[in-house]
């Protein structure tokens, strides 16, 4: 597979060993990290990444999920590259940049309904912590604090929205966030959706039923004293790629308008096309009172993400600087302009190729090649217990014994011995424990899809069946 003339800026043995030597990886056991052998990459074209050994493979998760238009993209190459030639970065701190306002102003017309005020971070997980403190900031100062009561939030088991403090409160994935629980706030925990791990003998149908009544009930027995209710439209991604039931968003939508609480939605990875509509909420017709959007903003290329809200909350924090109302938070590559430039070169691109209206049929192909997955079981009961899908994002649960959704020992990694031959197949994919995702960019061709498929269903008659065949 060799084809390719991007060379390594040091030799592989020698950035092997400096990387076990010094480089501590996120969300990676270091433990087996090596034994599992990890790419060593150093370039990118089109969809493909490029290893040291000039190997090429089909990036079927987007570089994790912000991928939007391939690698090596050039308008994109090109913004940010012009860029350079003006200015790298200067503070948002009390001043502008014209980068940073162009984009603002894009986001606010591509937004839905009255999201017309926009703050810039650096990631998912900072866009969530600032709508979580201007949520409770707001109630401190709307009406003259009259519901300053409003201190508490609502989240979701098997939620996640980043890694900073604020938003790991928010969290519901106990391996990533029970340890760290002595630093956080308390939350009022909903359930997830995740209906293939339903109590035995209840049906899809009860479950489904039972999940929308609990948060009822905690919307009934919370309600006044609720800042915000915090979810991620759609899908919880990190949580295992587990889909909300369709209509759900709006009736939490109304729940929140009827309890007076604000809704706030982490688009992080459901938008910028992921669901195919810009924004998921638009899916559903719901305009929430904030939208938290990174990843795919800037195609992929670089750290910008955006929190966007309404007048009605921005006025609050408006007064004579002696009264303090301001918003005290901020980062100091806050509206980078090279990443602005990034992010308004990928704007650019979905409206002049009409990204929008060719994501439907890549869903329906994803859907259709899927299909095969889909009841994928051994003679020994292992494979695929569930598919789960929206939009461009998927992802197959696979378990020990599929009747009776028993899942592997976590110590097995069953997930990344599929993904691990999968790559064998120069395909380039990396799952959530034993949930293998599929979340290729919005520039995947058909047949792409199907390679991607392809590879997983070897992966799985190779690694899952042979487990318990023998």
């Amino acid at each position: 597979m060799a084809d390719t003339d991007i060379e390594p800026t040091t030799d592989l043995e020698t950035l092997e060993r400096w990387d076990d030597e010094h480089l501590w990886h996120p969300f990676t056991p270091q433990s087996v990290y090596r034994e599992e052998e990890p790419l060593t990459v150093v370039g990118g074209d089109g969809n493909y990444l490029i290893d040291a050994e000039g190997n090429r493979y089909l990036d079927g998760v987007a570089s994790i999920w912000c991928n939007a238009f391939g690698h090596r993209r050039e308008e994109i190459d090109r913004a940010v590259r012009d860029q350079l030639d003006r200015v790298a970065h200067s503070t948002l701190l009390g001043n502008a940049n014209d980068r940073a306002v162009e984009l603002a102003r894009r986001l606010a017309e591509l937004a839905p309904g009255d999201l017309r005020k926009v703050f810039f971070s650096d990631d998912g997980s900072t866009a969530a912590e600032v709508a979580v403190k201007m949520a409770l900031q707001y109630w401190q100062q709307a009406d003259g604090g009259a519901e300053d009561h409003r201190t508490k939030f609502l989240s979701f088991s098997k939620a996640y929205h980043g890694d900073t403090t604020g938003s790991v409160s928010l969290g519901g994935i106990d391996l990533f966030h029970q340890r760290f629980r002595p630093l956080l706030f308390d939350v009022i925990r909903a359930p997830s959706p995740h209906f293939f791990r339903r109590p035995e003998g209840r049906s899809r149908g009860e479950a489904r039923d039972a999940f929308v009544a609990e948060f009822d009930r905690l919307v009934d027995e919370h309600g006044d004293e609720l800042a915000a209710v915090v979810m991620e439209p759609g899908m919880q991604a990190a949580g295992g790629m587990i889909r909300f039931p369709d209509g759900f968003l709006r009736h939490v939508r109304e729940r929140t308008r009827e309890c007076g609480a604000l809704l706030i939605l982490d688009e992080v990875a459901m938008g910028m096309g992921r669901s195919t509509s810009m924004f998921a909420c638009q899916r559903e017709g719901v305009v929430p009172d904030f939208m938290c959007v990174a990843k795919a903003l800037t195609g992929g290329y670089l750290p910008v993400a955006a929190t966007l809200t309404t007048d009605r909350v921005y006025e609050a924090f408006l007064g004579p600087p002696e009264e303090a109302r301001t918003f005290f938070h901020g980062h100091t590559y806050t509206g980078n302009p090279l990443g602005c430039a990034a992010a308004l070169a990928t704007l650019d691109i979905f409206e002049e190729e009409d990204v929008l209206d060719r994501l439907p049929d890549l869903a329906e192909r994803l859907s259709d090649e899927l299909s095969r997955l889909e009841g994928l079981v051994g003679p020994g009961g292992a494979g695929v217990g569930e598919v789960r899908q929206y939009g461009l994002a998927a992802g197959a649960e696979l378990a020990a014994d599929v009747e009776g959704r028993e899942p592997f020992p976590a110590g097995e990694r069953v997930g990344h011995a599929v993904c691990r031959r999968a790559r064998d197949e120069g395909v380039f994919l990396r799952p959530i424990d034993d949930v293998l995702i599929f979340m290729p960019p919005l520039s995947i061709t058909g047949d792409e899809i199907e390679r991607i498929v392809d590879a997983v269903e070897i992966g799985i008659r190779e690694e899952v069946f042979g487990r318990t065949d023998s």
